[in-house]
């Protein structure tokens, strides 16, 4: 085992096709950018972890155990990089759970989630935007993030306002468990009378069950149904995040400020 490691931690998912597509690819951007660490990958998630196990006999290890592992093994420098999109609930996690393993090893440092600072939110911003449809004045496009009750949630809120601020009025940004809410995104779609087209997209790392159910699900309470219903014409673009380029850049560069390798 290496002196050096590098643990990618994500909430995780238990579809497998979008952990081929976001997840994979965001731990081998990281792992080329650091190519002296051995790689490890940890999931948050203890309910996604027993599924895959019992579905799948797929293990994947929690925080505790993966980094026990690299303890164990001798690895003297540890660089924990999430996937999560913000200093919310699942970080506070990861954090108290890697705490007591600092004696653990002679250097064990956190790199930070997708959007902590103005410039990350910048960068996110031009991903996206690179990748989505250029504005037309029938048309609005349309993300849905998890939401939480965690005091980071507003984050969602700064990245609505700084896509408003690149000229994109047409992004609107609402949540399935916080502010704004779908309800939000309606009354905002109804004071844009002359969009009658909208594009829907996860604002989440990995297109799961809410991006499949929640958002483009065939139910009549999914974002897509409700829509129709009220006359819209919507597409889908159930896209992770994990799928940018430029938003695994954002990862990339958070870890190699952990790592002492990059710009503070």
């Amino acid at each position: 085992m290496p002196e050096k490691a590098l643990l990618v931690v994500s909430f995780g998912t238990s579809h497998l096709d979008t952990l081929e597509k976001t997840i994979v690819p965001i731990e081998e951007d990281l792992a080329a950018a650091l190519p002296d660490r051995v790689l490890r990958r940890a999931f948050t998630s203890g309910m996604i972890l027993r599924k895959l196990e019992a579905r799948d006999g797929l293990h994947i290890d929690d925080v505790p155990r993966a980094l026990e592992g690299l303890a164990g093994a001798g690895v003297r420098d540890a660089v924990v990089q999430p996937t999560h999109i913000m200093h919310g609930a699942e970080y506070d996690k990861l954090l108290a759970q890697a705490e007591p393993f600092r004696g653990r090893f002679e250097r064990l440092a956190v790199g930070r989630p997708l959007l902590s600072a103005e410039e990350d939110y910048r960068q996110a911003a031009e991903a996206l935007l690179e990748a989505l449809p250029e504005r037309a004045e029938d048309r609005a496009l349309v993300f849905m993030g998890h939401g939480t009750e965690h005091f980071a949630n507003p984050a969602y809120c700064q990245l609505e306002y700084l896509l408003h601020d690149l000229g994109r009025t047409d992004v609107l940004v609402g949540t399935v468990e916080g502010y704004p809410g779908f309800g939000e995104v309606l009354r905002r779609l109804s004071e844009r009378p002359g969009v009658r087209r909208v594009v829907l997209a996860p604002l989440m790392i990995v297109a799961g069950d809410h991006a499949k159910n929640d958002l483009a699900g065939p139910e009549p309470d999914s974002w897509k149904s409700q829509l129709e219903a009220l006359g819209y014409e919507t597409d889908c673009r159930l896209t992770g995040l994990g799928e940018y380029p430029g938003l695994r850049g954002i990862f990339v560069r958070h870890a190699l400020e952990a790592a002492g390798d990059g710009p503070k």
